[in-house]
């Protein structure tokens, strides 16, 4: 096998082994999406605090860094990047600098699809 495929396959089973935790989370616990959404994101903040998500990275590239630990994850080490780099003003401006990108990216996205669709009620 080549290292693309290789590459596709760790990502897909990465990212599947997240969103299945979080879907088992839906599923069995009374945790709103919203919590679990936060739950995620904090995990991702911790786990790359002590280490440990840069090796899921490292094996499932996008499977991992696309869900909301990934998220996470880009706000620690853009906030590590920018204390090292700027002192204390790092911890405050980092984790924004680190995920500008792709907040901006999803309100541009979601402003289009806004106007381009009819939104139509939950029923």
């Amino acid at each position: 096998m080549n290292n693309t495929l290789i590459s596709y396959i760790s990502a897909f089973l990465v990212g599947g082994v997240i969103c299945s935790l979080g879907q088992i989370l839906i599923d069995k616990t009374k945790l709103t999406p919203a919590r679990i959404l936060v739950l995620f994101v904090t995990v991702g903040v911790f786990l790359t605090a002590l280490g440990l998500y840069q090796k899921v990275v490292d094996i499932g590239g996008a499977g991992a860094t696309i869900p909301l630990t990934g998220f996470g994850y880009s706000l620690a080490k853009g906030t590590f990047s920018d204390v090292d780099k700027h002192g204390l003003l790092g911890a405050f401006t980092g984790g924004i600098r680190a995920t500008a990108g792709g907040v901006s990216a999803a309100i541009v996205f979601g402003y289009l699809v806004a106007v381009i669709f009819k939104p139509k009620a939950k029923a």
